[in-house]
């Protein structure tokens, strides 16, 4: 059955069902993108949700080859599949299937993202997050996670959350730390027909990604591949009505002005401009 919300919290609603646009980027990897499309530009602090899903390689084995970012940090969370990554500062690594990598461009890196094949699927998702204009020149910095290190809590029901940042309601808190945007970001898995409930800071913004399954939020209906924007409150409760698996992202908004182009995101054009001219005479480095 829905948990029943404490009476003086306010359960969150959804506000908005977002579809999201089929699209490529990198080298022609196809994906949906759902923040960062004319259906929702962003959400602060939230620039670019990508899901991608396929057990085709034509559609993803091309990768990202290098690329540079400044000023908003990517946060890749793979299902299915290894990504090799690359930068310019010599950093190199493998993110598993169940894995993470929290990555703060800051002043500026350049990197490249290849699929490596695993029974030939590959899925996750690619979600860029914005730094403060206070932090956007910080240096660069890695976070990443093997699926191991990644808590797992198990609720009453056969509720179980994958807990890769933030603290839940029950206590269990993510490796992911010291982010200017103060983050919760969840997997969840319900079976059918069970409720579940977690705590959200009031005056974050938040939504919610079906990967798998039907959700009932507020009486509303969220199927596979749906993102729903929370309104305002203090408390998420949803219930499955069939078996689901779902992201649960919340963030703290920074309410500052954002100047974006391509990959760099900063707070004016003037700044911009500075970025990719810092970036054409070399001031981040080159992937070799």
């Amino acid at each position: 059955m829905l948990n029943k919300a404490i009476a003086t919290e306010q359960n969150r609603t959804l506000q908005r069902v977002i579809r999201g646009q089929r699209t490529s980027d990198g080298a022609g990897v196809s994906l949906v993108r759902l923040i960062g499309s004319p259906e929702l530009d962003m959400l602060d602090p939230f620039l670019m949700l990508d899901a991608f899903s396929s057990n085709d390689p034509d559609d993803y084995i091309a990768g990202f080859p290098p690329h540079p970012h400044r000023g908003f940090e990517t946060v890749t969370y793979l299902l299915a599949g290894n990504m090799r990554h690359r930068d310019s500062a010599g950093h190199e690594g493998v993110i598993r299937s169940g894995g993470v990598q929290w990555m703060s461009a800051a002043s500026g890196i350049e990197h490249s993202e290849m699929p490596e094949q695993v029974a030939g699927e590959m899925s996750g998702f690619q979600l860029w997050v914005n730094l403060p204009a206070s932090e956007k020149m910080g240096p660069p910095r890695y976070q990443e996670f093997e699926p191991e290190s990644i808590p797992v809590e198990q609720r009453e029901g056969g509720v179980e959350l994958r807990v890769i940042a933030g603290i839940t309601a029950h206590g269990t808190e993510g490796p992911v730390q010291a982010v200017a945007a103060e983050p919760l970001y969840l997997d969840v898995s319900l079976p059918a027909q069970i409720g579940y409930w977690e705590s959200i800071t009031p005056g974050h913004n938040a939504f919610v990604y079906v990967i798998d399954g039907v959700l009932e939020v507020g009486g509303e209906y969220l199927a596979r591949g749906e993102l729903g924007v929370l309104g305002p409150g203090e408390r998420l409760d949803v219930h499955a009505v069939e078996q689901a698996r779902f992201l649960v992202v919340a963030g703290k908004p920074f309410n500052e002005p954002v100047a974006r182009s391509g990959p760099f995101v900063m707070s004016t054009e003037e700044e911009l401009k500075q970025a990719y001219l810092d970036y054409r005479e070399g001031r981040f480095g080159r992937v070799e």
